[in-house]
């Protein structure tokens, strides 16, 4: 038994190192990208449209570079616990990882023209974005085409990568270390988990690698971005409005969100909220992944005032100072674990028994 355990441990220790030279090369890779994308459409030019002018203290680049780093150790940590298996963060075959970097970066003139010259909002003149929520109709990150094209939502996943310079799988898996460490021994079989405005389905892919038995399923508002998470994850999803969750009261057992809120007006989130509480049986639980707020990371706080203006992010002002757990609270889930990495924050809470 002893042999085994140590058997176990080495090769956790040998996934973690796997997993942290992974993490490497990736970072390098989409790092390179993303300081080209920014030379290309520097969004602190003075012409831009939208002009910042930052209320918090410089940001420290040795405490950057340390908040930064400090997410793929915690990554590579809980692939060393056992938690989760090594996951595979963007394409697996270089060429495509290649052709999606030039993909981005041909996209990034078009974005710092639109930073330049609109409001964002130039989406809802699109056959597309007809019927949805008017505070959905928007170009958030001033990205090509909103939420509502093929090529945006094969896009969107390389631009995130590129913008946190490959921090971004290891960000949002905060909150599935919360959710593997709550459900550690139980059995997948019987677990029912929805993974809430899903997009382009990576953190579905990452579910489905540590909860491989569980039923799991992705729910998006885009009909284009559903299509991309079904086909990158393999998992069956429904289109649909968070705000009219389609499942009947009670009946999930977990229910993740990954930067959802930051996204949606204040007078929505608390009905989203309420929807999530409504769905979940008792002793269910969210996992929740969102922007870090200025709360958390003061010495962070300027960087973080200059995101909704950089980036077309209207909301961002006012869940920056909402208090979450009171949110949730407020819908009857009560907050049990946390975590932060980087520019990223996990709760975890409960629907009480």
């Amino acid at each position: 038994m002893d042999e085994q355990r140590g058997s176990g441990r080495s090769a956790f220790a040998l996934d973690g190192a796997s997993q942290r030279a992974k993490a490497a090369v990736k970072a390098a890779w989409w790092g390179a990208a993303g300081s080209v994308t920014r030379a290309l459409a520097n969004p602190t030019r003075g012409e831009a449209k939208t002009k910042f002018e930052p209320q918090g203290p410089p940001v420290s680049a040795a405490r950057l570079r340390r908040a930064y780093l400090a997410a793929f150790d915690k990554d590579t940590a809980d692939v060393a616990a056992g938690l989760y298996p090594p996951m595979e963060d963007g394409p697996r075959n270089p060429a495509q990882a290649f052709r999606r970097a030039l993909d981005v970066i041909a996209d990034a003139k078009a974005v710092d023209q639109r930073r330049r010259r609109s409001d964002g909002v130039e989406v809802r003149d699109e056959p597309e974005s007809q019927g949805y929520p008017t505070y959905y109709r928007q170009n958030f990150h001033y990205q090509s085409g909103g939420w509502f094209t093929d090529a945006s939502a094969q896009r969107y996943e390389a631009q995130v990568e590129a913008l946190f310079s490959g921090a971004a799988g290891a960000m949002r898996r905060r909150a599935l270390s919360l959710l593997a460490k709550h459900w550690r021994g139980q059995d997948q079989r019987g677990l029912k988990l929805i993974d809430l405005a899903c997009g382009s389905g990576s953190f579905l892919c990452d579910l489905d690698g540590a909860f491989p038995r569980a039923a799991i399923g992705g729910l998006d508002l885009s009909r284009a971005y559903l299509a991309a998470a079904r086909s990158r994850s393999k998992r069956g999803g429904v289109q649909a409005n968070a705000e009219r969750l389609p499942f009947a009261d009670a009946s999930l057992d977990a229910v993740t969100c990954v930067y959802l809120f930051h996204e949606l007006p204040p007078r929505v989130r608390p009905v989203v909220a309420a929807e999530i509480a409504r769905v979940l049986k008792p002793g269910g639980v969210l996992a929740f992944a969102d922007s870090v707020q200025p709360a958390d990371e003061p010495n962070l706080s300027r960087l973080l005032e200059a995101f909704p203006a950089y980036f077309h992010e209207p909301y961002y002002s006012t869940y920056a100072e909402t208090d979450l757990p009171a949110l949730f609270s407020g819908a009857g889930l009560r907050l049990i674990d946390q975590d932060q990495a980087f520019l990223t924050k996990a709760l975890l809470l409960e629907k009480p028994a």
